[in-house]
């Protein structure tokens, strides 16, 4: 079991991420003692969507190729249309998140990242919930779609939107403290 306060985060994202949901895990997360990372694929700075225009440029810490999953206790994957789709075209950011799965690690989502969640081949089986307009891709991937604030199976969090950002950030900090989920593939 891993306290929040030496927890570990990932935060994977690119250009495009809801605003919301990328700041508010990184400052809450941060505000509750963990050490909280930005990850991007090139490891350059990246720009929130805020409502209907772009928004805040957020520092990376690191890119993609310099993350190493065994130093981290958790992913957390923000939405937005335009993040998770460009992401779920990156092999190397599917393949990570995969492997924080594979690997019993807690792995969260938000909105329209389930989409990375599909990509990764992860949900399969699993209970998850996701932003309204792609329910449809939750359920065709398999997963029992639940319209929820947040949704957990085996330590795979999935949230539908921003005003479910509490609920995911709660759920967040207690799947971490859990420590690792010994989860079956889907």
């Amino acid at each position: 079991m891993t306290q929040i306060t030496d927890a570990k985060i990932l935060i994977l994202s690119t250009n495009g991420f809801e605003q919301s949901e990328l700041e508010r895990p990184l400052n809450d997360l941060k505000a509750k003692g963990a050490t909280v990372h930005v990850a991007t694929p090139d490891g350059n700075d990246i720009k929130g969507w805020d409502k209907d225009d772009w928004g805040n440029t957020i520092a990376a810490d690191k890119a993609l190729s310099d993350v190493t999953i065994g130093d981290y206790d958790a992913i957390v994957l923000p939405g937005g249309q335009i993040n998770p789709d460009l992401l779920r075209a990156n092999k190397d950011a599917v393949a990570l998140i995969k492997g924080f799965a594979d690997a019993g690690k807690t792995v969260a989502a938000i909105c329209h990242a389930p989409w990375l969640l599909i990509e990764a081949g992860i949900l399969k089986g699993r209970a998850a919930t996701s932003y309204a307009s792609i329910a449809t891709d939750v359920k065709n991937a398999g997963a029992h779609y639940e319209d929820s604030e947040v949704v957990v199976d085996q330590g795979i969090i999935t949230s539908r939107s921003p005003e479910d950002l509490g609920a995911f950030i709660a759920k967040i900090v207690e799947e971490v403290e859990e420590g690792e989920h010994n989860r079956k593939a889907a």
